[in-house]
C-alpha cells in the first residue's frame, strides 16, 4: 500500500468516529504499526488537517477537512485516465481539450508515485465504429442544459420531416453513434428525445424554464421506469 492510500484510510477511519479514538484502534483498523500511525497522523495534521489529541488519550478530526485532489487508489487513476480518453476520443473538441486539461491538473498536484502510476496506465480506447457528425455544437446544447435556458431547435426526424420545437434541455445521452438530447417538448407536452445529428439548427434562449433540470430528469426516470425502458 502506497503512502497516499495509507493516508487517505486513516482519514476515513478517523471520519468514522465521532468520539476520540485510540492510536492503537486506528492502526488495528487501518492495518499499520503503531509507529506508522503516529508519523501518519503528523502527516495529516502538516497538510492541515484538524486532528486533535495525543498518544494515550486518543485522536479525533474536526469536521471540514479535505484532502487535496491527489489522494487516489490505482484503480482510481485507472478510471480516470480511462474516461478522460474516452472523452477526448468520443465527444467533440472543446469537451475532449476540457478532459485532457483536467487529467493534466490533476497530474500535476499529484506526488511522484502517483505521477508515475498516471503516466504508466494501459487502458486505452478502442476505435468507434462510428462517428456521429452533429450540425449544431453540443457545448451549445450543454451550456442551455447548464444554464436551465430554452432551446429552440429546428430538428430532422428519421423520415426527414422538419419541425420546430423549443424545449426545456435537461440531459444529454452519449453513446458509440449517437448523442442524444433529453427535454420537455412544448410542442408536445411531455419528455421527447432528440438525436444530435438530426438538429438542424439551435437557438438558445434568454428565458429559463420553471422546473430545475434535476427535477426533469428525476421525472423523466420515473416515467421511463413506468413504461418500461429503463431498469427499476
Amino acid at each position: 500500500m502506497s503512502r497516499s492510500e495509507r493516508l487517505f484510510d486513516l482519514l476515513q477511519a478517523l471520519r468514522r468516529h465521532r468520539r476520540a479514538v485510540s492510536g492503537r484502534a486506528l492502526a488495528a483498523e487501518t492495518g499499520v504499526s503503531l509507529r506508522t500511525l503516529y508519523r501518519d497522523i503528523a502527516s495529516l495534521q502538516a497538510l492541515g488537517a484538524a486532528i486533535e489529541g495525543e498518544p494515550g488519550v486518543g485522536y479525533i478530526l474536526k469536521p471540514g477537512f479535505l484532502l487535496p485532489p491527489l489522494m487516489f487508489t490505482p484503480e482510481e487513476l485507472e478510471a480516470l485516465v480511462l474516461g478522460s480518453r474516452w472523452v477526448a476520443e468520443r465527444t467533440d473538441g472543446s469537451l475532449a481539450a476540457a478532459a485532457s486539461n483536467a487529467l493534466a491538473r490533476i497530474s500535476a498536484v499529484l506526488p511522484s508515485e502517483l505521477q508515475n502510476e498516471l503516466a504508466m496506465t494501459t487502458l486505452l480506447i478502442g476505435p468507434s465504429r462510428e462517428t456521429p457528425r452533429n450540425q449544431v455544437d453540443p457545448a451549445i446544447l450543454r451550456q442551455a442544459i447548464r444554464q436551465e435556458t430554452k432551446l429552440t431547435l429546428v430538428y430532422r426526424d428519421a423520415t426527414d420531416s422538419e419541425s420546430q420545437r423549443t424545449i426545456w434541455p435537461f440531459a444529454l445521452a452519449y453513446f458509440d453513434a449517437a448523442r442524444v438530447l433529453l427535454g420537455w417538448c412544448e410542442l408536445r407536452k411531455d419528455f421527447r428525445s432528440f438525436r444530435a445529428d438530426r438538429i438542424v439548427s439551435a437557438k438558445a434562449c434568454e428565458e429559463r424554464y420553471p422546473q430545475r433540470r434535476q427535477s426533469l430528469l428525476r421525472d423523466w426516470r420515473r416515467q421511463m421506469k413506468r413504461q418500461g425502458s429503463m431498469p427499476a
